[in-house]
């Protein structure tokens, strides 16, 4: 199953746009087996009326098409959906996928979640988990708390991070670039002493 095939769709049902300058934009993923997806509605309904811009992509995604979307559609962070029990291998897939496309998204979700695998997926960079019981009063007041646009100050963007490293291996290039023009120069000036000398002391 490709994602070009599927395109993901605003959880009004219309295509996504381009969101709104400073609106927070989540992607709402079901990953993996699971064919229960009624859970992952209702957060991703939630969320739209708490005034976010919201991305659903439907069932059965791999970790690889999640993330794919996230980058294509500049989410500011994905909300995953598990209850198929494969929460600890694929929560960790994505944010690794996440972090070889060097991008920092946020990843938080919930689903049918032992309480005794919660600190382990905390560990492996999950944000939150949300269990049965948890209401959507709760996941939206984390998100308004704990997610921003990527790029605000209170979230600096990866990109902000690249640039400085950008800057830092132009200045040793620079440094690169003025060590070799000095080692040019001593280079001409040993050349014209050698053919300004007497040819008795050339050597």
């Amino acid at each position: 199953m490709s994602i070009a095939k599927k395109k993901p769709t605003s959880e009004r049902g219309g295509p996504v746009g381009p969101s709104a300058a400073g609106k927070i934009r989540l992607l709402v993923g079901k990953v993996g087996l699971d064919g229960h997806d009624r859970g992952a509605k209702i957060i991703a309904r939630a969320l739209r009326d708490a005034g976010f811009e919201v991305i659903y992509t439907g069932l059965h995604q791999t970790p690889e098409m999640v993330v794919a979307t996230a980058l294509q559609e500049d989410v500011d962070a994905v909300s995953l959906s598990i209850l198929s029990g494969a929460h600890n291998t694929l929560f960790p897939r994505v944010i690794r996928l996440l972090e070889d496309a060097d991008v920092e998204v946020p990843v938080f979700g919930g689903g049918i979640i032992p309480e005794d695998d919660i600190p382990v997926l905390k560990k492996a960079g999950v944000r939150a988990i949300f269990t049965p019981g948890a209401t959507t009063s709760e996941v939206v007041e984390w998100v308004r708390t704990n997610i921003h646009p990527r790029g605000n100050a209170a979230a600096p963007a990866a990109s902000e991070r690249r640039n400085g490293k950008s800057r830092a291996r132009a200045r040793t290039k620079g440094v690169r670039s003025r060590k070799s023009a000095a080692t040019g120069a001593r280079r001409r000036s040993s050349a014209r002493s050698r053919r300004g000398a007497p040819a008795g002391k050339r050597r």
